[in-house]
């Protein structure tokens, strides 16, 4: 049997996944029929790319989705447009659409992402206000020690001359 399903990729602890179409039997990371996407849960906002004219060849032809995958073409829409082209909807028609939905979700993403960095900039200022009080207590520390390491230097000069003028 056929199945659409993820294939792991990335580094240990850093998954990232390829949706692949490939016979049920093989393992998870092996030989596949073709690469028709991929998901990588780690991005802020997560990042789902698929081809979804091969994932709706590849449903036509009787291709199983796992339940990830299947998760994933609910919240694109695949599998509602699946089932439009199964009642006889225009393959040409449900891409366009598929097109336009991606495009107005990379919109709304741009748009949370300009919030997320309105918000934090005001935060960054005032870290960097802190930043800078804490840098003049510092110095002012600084000051007051080289103060009196001064005083304490006169102090011993003192003790040293008089020391000198005594011997004579």
């Amino acid at each position: 049997m056929v199945k659409i399903r993820l294939r792991r990729t990335g580094a240990k602890k850093k998954p990232s996944y390829r949706v692949v179409i490939t016979d049920s039997r093989t393992p998870r990371d092996g030989r596949f029929i073709e690469i028709v996407g991929h998901y990588n849960p780690r991005t802020e906002p997560i990042t789902i790319e698929i081809h979804e004219d091969r994932v709706l060849h590849w449903l036509s032809v009787g291709a199983q989705p796992t339940d990830p995958v299947k998760k994933l073409l609910e919240n694109l829409g695949t599998l509602e447009r699946f089932s439009r082209l199964k009642q006889g909807a225009d393959l040409e028609e449900l891409l366009a659409e598929a097109a336009a939905s991606r495009e107005k979700n990379d919109i709304e993403v741009q748009a949370a992402d300009e919030e997320v960095a309105d918000k934090e900039e005001p935060q960054t200022e005032t870290s960097s206000n802190e930043e800078t009080s804490a840098d003049e207590e510092t110095s002012a520390d600084e000051e007051a020690s080289d103060e009196e390491v001064s005083a304490d230097t006169s102090e011993e000069e003192a003790t040293d001359s008089e020391d000198e003028s005594s011997e004579d």
